[in-house]
Formats: C-alpha cells, structure tokens, sequence
C-alpha cells in the first residue's frame, strides 16, 4: 500500500491547500526568482511566455489616412456651410426691399423701382418638371439597366452600357437646342393629339399655342438623367449574389420572378439611391431647359400648353438684364434651389438607411 503524497499545507487547516511553490512546475519558482521584475507577468507568477504588445506609432500610414479623410469630409461641410453663408447675405437686402410676399408671389419683377418678386411659380415648375421627367425615365431605365444586366448577352451588354455611359457626357446645351430645334415638332403634334382626345382632363386641356411647354422640358430632361440612372441601377443589378438567383431559379422561378424576387428587393436601396441622383440633376438643370420651356410666371398643371419656368432657367434667362436688387432675387431663388435640393438628398439618405436597417435586421 502506497502513502498518501505530502501536501504543504498552512498551521492548523489541515493540509487542505496547496502551496503556490507546489501548483509551479519543477523550478519554476528559481527561475521566476532570477527573473528580472519587468519580464514577469502582470499577475505575479512569472507565467504566460511575453511583455506587454508593442505601441503603435504615433505617426503611422494609417493615422495620416485617417487625418485626411477626416479633413475631407470636414471641408466639405465647410464649403456647403459657405455657400449657405454667402446666398443669404446676397438676399437680405433684395428680400428687404421686396414689396410683395416672397412665398406666394408668382411674378418676377425686381429691377422696377417697387421690387416685386417671388418664388411660388418658379418652385412650382421647377418639382413639377423634374418629378414628370423623373417618372418618364425610372421605368425606362430600369428595363435598359435589367436587359443589361440579365438577358443581353455579355459583348452586347457592355457595349450598350458604354454607350448609355457616353450619352451622360452630351453638354446640357446640345440637349437643349436638339429639344427646341427638332424634338419641339413631334411634342407639338402629340400634344395637339392629346388635347384633342383628351383635353377634359385638366393636364391636357386648353386652346394651345403648344410646343415649348412643361412636357417639352420634362422629355429632353429625362433623356439627359436616363443614362445616370440606368448606369447606377445596372452596376446594383450586377452586385446581385449569384445564389440568391440561382435559389430562385431552383425553386421553379421564370426569369422575370427570380428578376422580380432575387434582384430588385436586394438592390433596391441602389435604385433610390440613383432615382434622387438623377431628380437631384434636373432639378439643377439650367440651359435646356431654358431653351425648351416657354418662360412663363404662374402656377398651372397643365402640361402642354407653351409655359412653364424653373429656378435655375429664370437665373440663366434674367441675370445678365438684372440689377443689384435683381440680382439678389435671383440669388434668393438660388437659396431656395438650394434647400430644395439639400432636402431631396436628405431624404433620400434617410430612405436608403432605413431600408439598410430593415435589411440587417431581417437577415
């Protein structure tokens, strides 16, 4: 029969703990003894192998990456708040010497010796237009970006999406004067064919002249957002996970139902995403649409009839005639563009986050 092994063990306890020297293997309490203090461990026991981690430096790539990434960001904001700064001191003084109310007034007249100006007309032309020209082109360029994407074969398909690519780069002015000059004609023929079947609906009615109206602009606008749209939406098409098309097509889905389950849902965020850039450039739109539009001041739905203004089309239309009162008018009118296009952009950020986190939350 073999003793019980000995155990150290405190006065009067009995033997029931061990010895810190006993849990130790064999000479590991000499070694720790002529260790020196800074090689021991935080805990005492001279255990665990290494010293502290080394410190990162204090100027490395990644803290001067981060420094300018951070200034970028700033000077963007700063810039926006400078532009904002400078548009408001412009116009106080032409809001000041207006006589009429600035919200609801619809006519434009401030280079009389009474002021009279204001930005209802405007406003309104300006989303009337951009939201029509937005609702021409998304359903358009949504098919283009999906025939890209899923059914041209692939030489096909990059070479139709180079040339939507190239037709984003056409100036503004040359979209305007094709407008006026040879896309007016056939506007005012269908217009007069809308009106003559359908002029009881007040979009389509009235006695004419017709031609350089609301749809005019609309139209030559959503050509020039059509190719930034389709281009976004077929680079979200393509970022689709193969398995989740492959899962849909598995299940017995045609090719529009895996289109309709699988691709839309997942790029849905990058549509509206490309939807307000693309409202976000007619809304800035100045040149075609003031060669398009038939420069009128006041607030009517109807779409065909020769009218229609926008901001910015009443700023490259009357600032070289405008005085110093005139000139901040249409600075004020640029405030409000401004603002427009800032709540646009704005919510469009909101919408895309809120979906984001409706996303993650599901998966």
């Amino acid at each position: 029969m073999g003793e019980t092994p000995h155990r150290s063990a405190d006065a009067g306890t009995g033997g029931t703990r061990v010895t810190q020297s006993h849990e130790w293997p064999a000479g590991a309490s000499a070694r720790v003894a002529e260790a020196p203090v800074s090689t021991r461990s935080p805990g005492g026991t001279g255990l665990g192998g290494g010293g502290a981690l080394p410190r990162s430096r204090k100027f490395g790539a990644e803290r001067a990456f981060r420094g300018l990434t951070l200034a970028a960001g700033t000077a963007v904001l700063v810039i926006i708040a400078a532009i904002a700064i400078f548009l408001v001191a412009k116009a106080v003084p032409a809001l000041r010497a207006n006589t009429e109310n600035f919200w609801s007034y619809e006519g434009w007249s401030p280079n009389e010796t009474e002021p009279k100006f204001g930005i209802g007309a405007l406003a309104f032309g300006t989303v009337l237009s951009s939201a029509l020209a937005l609702l021409i082109a998304v359903p358009v360029a949504l098919g283009i970006a999906l025939y890209l994407s899923h059914y041209a074969p692939r030489r096909l398909g990059t070479a139709l999406g180079f040339l939507v690519d190239l037709l984003a780069a056409v100036p503004s002015v040359v979209f305007g004067l094709w407008g006026r000059d040879v896309f007016s004609s056939p506007v005012r023929d269908f217009s007069v064919w809308l009106n003559q079947h359908f002029g009881w609906i007040p979009l389509f009615g009235g006695d004419g002249p017709f031609g350089a109206s609301v749809m005019l602009g609309a139209l030559v606008l959503a050509i020039m957002v059509l190719p930034i749209i389709t281009s976004l939406s077929r680079e979200v098409f393509l970022q689709t996970p193969t398995a989740n098309e492959e899962a849909a097509l598995a299940l017995g889905a045609t090719r529009w139902e895996m289109l309709r389950t699988a691709v839309l849902p997942y790029g849905r965020p990058g549509i509206i995403a490309a939807m307000m850039l693309g409202l976000g450039r007619a809304l800035g739109e100045t040149i075609a649409l003031a060669l398009t539009l038939g420069i009128t001041f006041g607030i009517s739905f109807n779409l065909i009839q020769n009218g229609g203004n926008t901001i910015a089309a009443n700023i490259a239309n009357a600032f070289g005639e405008a005085n110093e009162t005139g000139r901040g008018a249409l600075i004020a009118s640029g405030l409000v563009l401004f603002a427009i296009t800032l709540i646009v952009n704005i919510t469009a950020r909101a919408i895309i986050y809120r979906r984001r986190e409706f996303t993650e939350s599901a998966a």
